[in-house]
């Protein structure tokens, strides 16, 4: 404790991630692995640094079981932040023992032999630790009580595929900026459970455009991780295990309703890159003399959207050339962009007539006829397009929102009528869209 803060700390000019990387090696002794090894991963540097700058407001971690670091990094995030940013940060696991985990790992940082000890009020409990300025750093219960009180500026969620969603849904309420502390979060978690938690924040990260980090065993082993252990731990475990925990494969395919792999063929980036948002029309292909066009229209009723995909279908595979997706609107005006659709492309069109079709065949004037989901109909429809998909008949631009929706599907949101369940509004639109190809129906 006698130890007093010096030059090397730069407790108040971390302006840049240099400074950072300086801070991070000097007060804990940490090097932090910076070396990107598998393609579209990124590394836990390039995590923890967007992280601490709140370039995101919300932001997702997927890594390996054990040699992602995932707790190690939050802990060492969190306590970089108490100390530099004098932030409050609160650390909440999938249950109360995992947030002492992390914040034991603070604790254990402080032990190094330059760590700024004289910032502390007194030796860290359990689930506290309180610094001179007055603020905190402190692991919650997984409870709707612990978590719906503090409001700190940066939170820091451990393990959430073990974490039950209505506690993720009340944490994410917690976080609050001050003048000089923007308000950030990270979502870590190894991802395991398809039906889980992580996957529901996986698709919501999608849907509002937080980025989603992800590295694995690869990325770590160029720096705290020793590849001994990977080798032990790959002869430990079954190769179902070793594959979706360590190598982050997508964990059981086979209650996706789309192969991961198939919805990796479809979306092509060589077509084009797209957000998807609300609003955004994507048109990769204007109408070309002597094609064939069909349409596809999912509307919004309440809280969905509504989607319109078209579908070039003289091409092998038939190719996804514009799509739209709209909030809520007077139905004249969602009408109006389908019509519009149809009558710049030419070709025939389904929409979701189920409940509506009398209002939509009002305003419509393109022809459109309107399907009624529900039952054997909807199952087949849904059925042949997905089939379609993975048969590699049809290819689209990568649009982030459309992408997500079809890769983190479940057989349950597709088919299913649990409460809760809700089939996506672009595999609706593209089923619709497929139906008119006349492939595969009578």
């Amino acid at each position: 404790m006698a130890q007093k803060p010096t030059a090397i700390h730069n407790f108040h000019s971390i302006a840049d991630e240099q400074n950072l990387k300086k801070f991070v090696q000097l007060a804990w002794g940490v090097k932090i692995p910076d070396v990107q090894v598998c393609e579209n991963h990124t590394t836990p540097w390039r995590a923890f640094a967007d992280a601490y700058f709140a370039r995101d407001s919300v932001a997702v971690w997927k890594a390996s079981r054990g040699f992602g670091g995932k707790s190690y990094l939050l802990a060492l995030l969190g306590l970089t932040e108490a100390v530099t940013l004098k932030a409050n940060v609160n650390i909440l696991g999938g249950s109360g023992e995992q947030s002492e985990n992390v914040h034991k790992y603070t604790q254990d940082f402080w032990n190094y032999e330059q760590a700024p000890k004289s910032l502390l009020v007194s030796d860290p409990s359990k689930r506290e630790t309180k610094l001179v300025w007055g603020n905190y750093i402190k692991a919650l219960q997984a409870s709707q009580r612990s978590v719906r009180g503090p409001h700190p500026q940066r939170l820091r969620l451990d393990e959430i595929d073990e974490m039950a969603l209505d506690i993720f849904d009340a944490a994410m309420g917690q976080t609050m900026a001050t003048d000089d502390i923007a308000a950030q979060t990270v979502a870590s978690s190894t991802h395991q459970n398809a039906n889980g938690t992580m996957t529901e924040v996986l698709q919501r990260a999608t849907e509002k455009g937080w980025p989603i980090m992800e590295w694995c065993h690869r990325e770590t082993v160029q720096g705290w991780l020793m590849p001994s252990e990977v080798e032990r731990k790959r002869s430990e475990v079954t190769a179902t295990m070793w594959n979706t925990e360590y190598d982050l494969q997508e964990p059981s395919p086979g209650a996706r309703a789309i192969l991961p792999s198939a919805v990796a063929t479809m979306f092509k980036q060589e077509l084009g890159t797209f957000e998807g948002y609300n609003r955004e029309y994507i048109e990769i292909e204007p109408p070309q003399e002597g094609a064939t066009y069909s349409h596809g229209a999912d509307w919004a009723r309440k809280v969905d959207w509504t989607v319109i995909i078209t579908i070039r279908r003289d091409t092998n595979p038939m190719r996804i050339v514009a799509f739209e997706r709209t909030g809520r609107m007077p139905w004249p005006l969602m009408i109006s962009r389908l019509d519009e659709r149809v009558r710049r492309y030419g070709g025939y069109g389904n929409h979701d007539g189920t409940g509506v079709g009398d209002v939509v065949d009002a305003y419509s004037f393109a022809g459109l006829d309107p399907f009624i989901m529900v039952g054997r109909a909807r199952s087949d429809l849904l059925t042949e397009y997905i089939a379609a998909i993975e048969r590699q008949e049809i290819e689209s631009p990568f649009i982030k929102f459309m992408h997500g929706e079809h890769k983190y599907a479940s057989n349950e949101d597709v088919y299913g009528s649990r409460q809760g369940s809700h089939l996506p509004d672009t595999i609706a639109a593209g089923a619709l869209a497929y139906r008119e190809t006349g492939l595969h129906f009578g």
